[in-house]
């Protein structure tokens, strides 16, 4: 149930968390000051804190030194963008609720079905606004597909085939070494990067999902194929085999900063964008560690079927076996077919014969708003949007919607660990 806002001339936000996706959205609202104002940051990395504090021309005694220091001070904000690690997003969104603040909460809510229907009811019995960070939603290309889909351009789709190719490095870099390798400190894989997946699948099927099955497991990083001879560490491994090895940290994050690349990834593993700092970082960090040497648990391959109330099926493949490239997907209709890899869309038309292509890049925009192909800042002018004008229809992933998708999720979690196909929850 969506909440009534009052409308607020130009909102302003208390982030928490000034990793890759806090800085993202902030960095968004500082190159559009007219849709709001970042007026505090809570982090615990001091070097993060104190960078972001600059970007943004905050005072010192706006600058937290965790989320629930910042949650325990007087209402500062109009809202709070939830943007911690996964493990802490049901504490912080609930503190944040507590304090009559309007949430844009970072996917996943929870890592478990509870826990997101608990953060869901306390936001709806405290009238505060909670929206999800499904960005996938708010892209060009969403947008125009939606649109062909609506229009008819390949009549009734029957069923849809959608890939996220994560890439080789990223999933080594995310999934393997980084913060979401352990469903412990994080969540699960689906739930943990492909929940955006299942979530635009059912926005894009636009019926409810009421059957799911799922297969997948870790089978390719774990010690068993580490190579004989091979050090736990990459800077510590013979030559022969690191040179050789795909997943080799020197070769992914050296590489990265000999081409220029300081952002992401290299500020995640070191706040000091030099090669010596790199090497700090690949020394004693884990991001220098041997992917087939690491606490990962997580899957690194899972296939998910679906079937929805329209008759609609629809099957998801998640794979760190690929190449770094947007989604792809195929759409299958009763007199056309859509292929797209998440910017450029072709329709085939079985009627005419004709094929229409259309490119939704998005043209001369570099800066923040670019990120996941613009859904990024689409979903934060939404949300501001949103808080100005008191409608909270502009977003298009608020609670129920995101409810949804995550009960997709746990329900095909729970069809992967038992071998079953399982009932989707309608409510």
């Amino acid at each position: 149930m969506s909440p009534e806002l009052q409308p607020v001339a130009r909102p302003t936000f208390l982030v928490l968390g000034a990793g890759s996706r806090g800085t993202i959205y902030a960095g968004h609202l500082a190159e559009h000051p007219d849709e709001g104002e970042v007026v505090g940051i809570a982090e615990l990395d001091p070097g993060r804190r104190a960078a972001f504090a600059t970007r943004h021309g905050l005072p010192a005694d706006r600058a937290f030194p965790d989320w629930a220091t910042a949650l325990g001070q007087d209402r500062m904000a109009d809202a709070v963008i939830v943007a911690t690690q996964d493990s802490d997003h049901v504490a912080a969104a609930l503190a944040a609720i507590a304090k009559g603040y309007h949430v844009l909460l970072e996917k996943p809510i929870a890592p478990t079905e509870a826990e997101t229907r608990q953060v869901i009811e306390a936001a709806d019995e405290a009238g505060v606004f909670l929206a999800v960070c499904h960005v996938l939603r708010y892209t060009p290309h969403t947008v125009a597909l939606r649109r062909l889909l609506a229009e008819g351009a390949i009549g009734t789709v029957h069923s849809i085939e959608h890939l996220e190719p994560v890439g080789w490095w990223h999933d080594a870099h995310s999934f393997v070494r980084g913060s979401w390798r352990n469903e412990a400190e994080s969540s699960p894989m689906l739930l943990a990067k492909s929940c955006h997946d299942l979530d635009w699948l059912l926005m894009i099927a636009g019926s409810p999902c009421v059957r799911i099955s799922s297969f997948g497991s870790l089978s390719h990083f774990t010690r068993a194929n580490q190579p004989a001879g091979a050090a736990d560490r990459c800077l510590q491994c013979p030559s022969h085999i690191e040179q050789s090895c795909p997943y080799s940290a020197s070769r992914i994050y050296l590489g990265a900063l000999e081409r220029g690349a300081i952002e992401w990834p290299i500020s995640v593993i070191t706040s000091d964008p030099t090669r010596a700092g790199v090497m700090e970082a690949l020394e004693h960090g884990p991001y220098g560690r041997c992917v087939y040497a690491c606490d990962n648990d997580v899957v690194d391959h899972q296939v998910v079927a679906m079937e929805f109330a329209s008759g609609l099926t629809a099957t998801f493949t998640m794979t760190a076996f690929t190449t770094m490239r947007g989604r792809n997907t195929r759409l299958f209709g009763s007199h056309g077919e859509i292929t797209t890899d998440s910017r450029v869309i072709t329709i085939d038309d079985f009627r005419t014969g004709e094929r229409r292509v259309i490119d939704t890049e998005i043209e001369a925009d570099s800066g923040a708003s670019g990120g996941h192909g613009g859904g990024d800042g689409g979903l934060i002018t939404a949300f501001a949007a949103a808080l100005r004008t008191g409608d909270p229809g502009l977003v298009r992933s608020g609670a129920d919607e995101s409810l949804r998708s995550h009960l997709m999720v746990f329900a095909a979690e729970r069809a992967r660990r038992q071998g079953t196909v399982e009932l989707v929850p309608q409510h």
